[in-house]
């Protein structure tokens, strides 16, 4: 319950009556229950002044209890109208509840309008960046579920070298990547699993399709794991047979440009000040429009999660931040080459959580 004690102390110091928190990843963080709802409502309501509660599908109160969550459970049944339910609990508190803070990248219109007509209409103010702050700071047992989710990605990618071969889909790799995970005992992915392989890795956000692997060509994979609620994301570019002069001035750059802005994390460099430090190799190497997107994203109960890291951004990185650095070139239907790492910021400087080599693996 530490989470929800820090939730009350911001709640006070700030006059907020209550937090009603719905994103399922935020839900999880505060009370350790990991539940995907659909369309029903899930929530966390916390209250300045009084005990909090987890409201969710009555069929999931046995899997909230046995996450750990000590507190009042509240379900509803899809003959109910939820909010209803969660308003007529509110109010057993016995608190008047003129604030209540939300998340409001999260919270729909619909629901929105239904807690202002039910809570006679208090203010609203959003929760976002507080729990941005709170979950942006891993402590060490979040960092060993990332070191273990890491080391799966890892593993994933040791499957993908062993099984890529002249012929077979880009799909019937990825099957095999995801068997191998499954086998380890991994229920969920990250998100899909990209499989890319010559002209079609150009695109930094393809989909993985039926195009059948050819000698010389590259082979970019983009993977992670959700494992004890954390997630993983590593990309890796390795290619089959002997790649031609292009292919292997691209990699290198891309592989120059990683480990540039590996060597510049620190505690008190800025997010602009790793994404320029990539960038600036890759421009230099006249590639700089090929590069389309930012260095990296935040990494922990969401794949991507607070911060961006990208030229905009002047947030100073701080000691237990968990990031990825993912550089990459795609010159269309050509080449496409990405390397992505998970790091984490220590007080010396930076701990890198994904092991596989990035010098260029030829299978």
């Amino acid at each position: 319950m530490k989470k929800i004690e820090q939730l009350q102390a911001y709640l006070d110091d700030q006059s907020i009556d209550a937090a009603f928190i719905t994103n399922p990843d935020n839900v999880f963080y505060v009370s350790g229950f990991k539940s995907n709802p659909h369309e029903r409502l899930l929530g966390v309501m916390i209250f300045r002044e009084a005990e909090p509660f987890v409201i969710c599908p009555q069929m999931e109160i046995p899997d909230a209890k046995a996450a750990g969550w000590q507190g009042d459970i509240i379900g509803h049944v899809d003959t109910e109208n939820a909010m209803d339910v969660l308003y007529r609990n509110a109010q057993t508190r016995g608190v008047a509840i003129k604030k209540i803070a939300i998340e409001k990248s999260h919270m729909t219109v619909d629901r929105y309008e239904a807690l202002s007509s039910l809570f006679g209409s208090p203010s609203f103010v959003q929760l976002d960046d507080q729990l941005n702050d709170m979950r942006v700071i891993k402590d060490e047992a979040e960092l060993e579920i990332l070191r273990e989710a890491a080391a799966l990605a890892d593993y994933a990618i040791e499957v993908a070298a062993g099984t890529i071969k002249e012929g077979i889909t880009e799909i019937e790799v990825m099957t095999e990547v995801e068997l191998a995970l499954k086998k380890r005992g991994v229920t969920h992915m990250s998100f899909d699993t990209t499989v890319l392989t010559g002209s079609n890795a150009a695109s930094p956000h393809g989909k993985t399709g039926d195009r059948k692997l050819q000698q010389g060509d590259l082979v970019l994979f983009d993977l992670g794991v959700v494992h004890k609620g954390y997630c993983s994301d590593i990309t890796r570019t390795l290619a089959l047979g002997e790649p031609d002069e292009e292919q292997k001035a691209v990699y290198d750059v891309v592989l120059q440009a990683e480990l540039a802005a590996l060597n510049a994390v620190k505690p008190g460099v800025t997010a602009a000040e790793l994404d320029q430090t990539a960038r600036e190799v890759i421009e230099k190497a006249g590639y700089g429009d090929y590069f389309t997107h930012r260095l990296g994203h935040g990494l922990g109960v969401s794949v991507h999660e607070f911060p961006s890291i990208h030229g905009s951004n002047d947030m100073k990185m701080e000691p237990g931040m968990v990031f990825t650095l993912e550089p990459g070139i795609y010159v269309p239907g050509k080449v496409g080459v990405r390397i992505e790492d998970d790091v984490a910021l220590t007080e010396n400087g930076v701990e890198v959580l994904t092991k596989f080599p990035k010098e260029l693996q030829i299978i």
